[in-house]
């Protein structure tokens, strides 16, 4: 029996209108100021195009229906996130970009009854933004390995107290609350025992202390360094249990990487038909850059790229829906993506020449926007070291139970 590769006709038409959507809505603001979210606006950019987003009813396709989204699973919502994701700011304008989206999503799955209208209820809906406060300052902080987690968080009446500091915090700076993860239990380096707090940012001990400037400039809110100190967290905010925040984080990985994925395959698909654009058009040599031999395998090796992602994407998608992990399929559709888009960009830049590198064209802001995905969301050295170590896993096993069957 054939696989079906289709689509249902509400999300081609889904598609489609956030592909008209960007293109007359989002992609001029982007141009205008050069990929600069700060610059554009920041939050009163992203509540002004989330509103046309509703109005043109293309706001939120993973959000759930009760918050005015559409509800989508994985699979589905994938081409949406791709369609919006041609524009860097197409994220924020559908509310669909980090770590807002992530951290939607877990919320979904986690919080309690109180916690969804507290603080889900509001992010759903992109009246506020949100933050997860994670990854810690080296030497000794939590950083690709989460066992390093440094962060306390000490048990005191009607609470607890959360001391530590933070680094890389996305969309930290004008975030309504941040969901922080803090060690409860063991010392840094141990194994689990974390857990995740709730904190509106407002909270006495709180600071936002300095963006860490890199270079992608999407994301509003920055990526900062941030201090807690001494800070009183309810027991009514914990998230979930404690001491089991990182099997709860893996409700938020795993989707999430995958999200980053089909936002930034919208990226390459725009560096790539912007290259392609280019060389069919320009002279050179005795006639089109396209006929040449060298472009034609540039472009050849985008194409291919850009269909193996999506096919990697399509099977990471598909075991999220039905309820798996998918550890091994999320690991190697993030790794082989975020190294493939670098690539695209690249040659994509090396077939545009000059305006390649110049600022008439998007291509080498779009790298530098590409490039980060290498590291963010666990670098592509971690991920091969856990696909590795799970396929030794699971070598070593099948020795053991062929060994015990004679």
């Amino acid at each position: 029996m054939a696989i079906d590769f289709s689509y249902p006709p509400e999300v081609e038409d889904l598609v489609n209108r956030t592909a008209t959507f960007i293109a007359d809505e989002v992609l001029p603001i982007e141009m205008e100021f050069a990929g600069d979210i700060t610059a554009a606006g920041g939050d009163d950019l992203r509540l002004e195009l989330i509103a046309k987003a509703k109005d043109a009813g293309v706001f939120g396709p993973q959000i759930p229906i009760e918050y005015g989204g559409h509800g989508l699973d994985m699979s589905n919502r994938s081409p949406i996130f791709t369609a919006a994701g041609h524009s860097v700011f197409g994220p924020a304008a559908l509310h669909i970009g980090a770590p807002d989206e992530g951290n939607i999503h877990m919320l979904h799955h986690i919080a309690s009854d109180a916690q969804r209208d507290k603080y889900l209820g509001p992010l759903a809906t992109g009246e506020v933004r949100s933050a997860f406060a994670m990854t810690e300052p080296a030497p000794d902080g939590a950083g690709s390995d989460p066992n390093q987690l440094s962060t306390m968080a000490t048990k005191v009446d009607g609470g607890w107290k959360i001391d530590g500091r933070k680094r890389f915090i996305t969309g930290a700076d004008g975030a309504a609350f941040y969901i922080v993860m803090a060690r409860t239990a063991g010392s840094v380096g141990d194994r689990g025992g974390a857990t995740m707090f709730l904190a509106p940012a407002d909270t006495d001990g709180i600071s936002v202390d300095r963006h860490v400037h890199t270079i992608d400039k999407a994301m509003i809110g920055g990526h900062c360094e941030m201090t807690f100190d001494g800070v009183f967290v309810p027991d009514e905010d914990v998230l979930g249990e404690v001491d089991e925040g990182y099997r709860y984080a893996q409700v938020r990985l795993g989707p999430a990487r995958m999200t980053h994925v089909m936002r930034w395959l919208g990226s390459a698909e725009r560096a790539h038909q912007i290259a392609v654009d280019y060389v069919k058009d320009r002279d050179g040599f005795g006639g089109k850059l396209a006929d040449l031999g060298m472009i034609q395998q540039m472009i050849a090796d985008n194409e291919i790229d850009l269909a193996a992602t999506r096919a990697l994407l399509a099977r990471a998608n598909y075991e999220l829906d039905l309820g798996e992990h998918a550890s091994d399929s999320t690991s190697i559709a993030k790794t082989y993506g975020a190294e493939a888009f670098s690539r695209i960009v690249d040659r994509s830049i090396q077939m545009c020449g000059g305006l390649g590198v110049s600022a008439d064209l998007p291509l080498a802001r779009l790298a530098d926007e590409l490039r980060p995905f290498r590291i963010y969301d666990g670098p592509s050295e971690v991920h091969r070291w856990a696909i590795a170590k799970r396929a030794v896993g699971r070598a070593r096993k099948a020795a053991q139970r062929k060994e015990a069957h004679g």
